[in-house]
């Protein structure tokens, strides 16, 4: 979308048109990339689940042990497997403590959304 506003730009020097990379959008406009909108939504969800009482669904779904086999080939992430690395990325190597008090846990958000913490450099 901010592709489509900015448009294409034109060089003085060059003397021709040229498209804008992502690094150069993004530096421009100063939002958050959607990787790191997705990484700090996917750690706030997560985080509520462990003040849950143990009889709510998300947390027996999410403390469930499925019993299957993976697949014989690289294996992919799962979702539990980005929360603990957006999570480390986060909050250090304590970051599943802060996750029981809330505050502490709204906190570390805070500061990671602020910082752009979860924010992955754009190459």
């Amino acid at each position: 979308m901010y592709r489509r506003i900015l448009g294409p730009v034109y060089d003085n020097e060059k003397e021709n048109w040229w498209i804008l990379t992502n690094k150069e959008i993004y530096a421009s406009v100063k939002k958050p990339t959607i990787i790191g909108t997705i990484r700090l939504n996917r750690l706030r969800s997560f985080g509520h689940v462990p003040r849950m009482e143990e009889n709510r669904i998300p947390k027996r779904v999410l403390c469930m042990n499925w019993g299957t086999t993976r697949l014989r080939s690289r294996p992919r992430n799962r979702w539990h497997d980005e929360v603990r690395e957006d999570g480390r990325i986060a909050g250090g190597e304590k970051w599943q403590e802060k996750m029981h008090n809330r505050e502490e846990w709204k906190k570390l958000l805070r500061m990671a959304r602020n910082r752009h913490i979860l924010h992955m450099p754009m190459e």
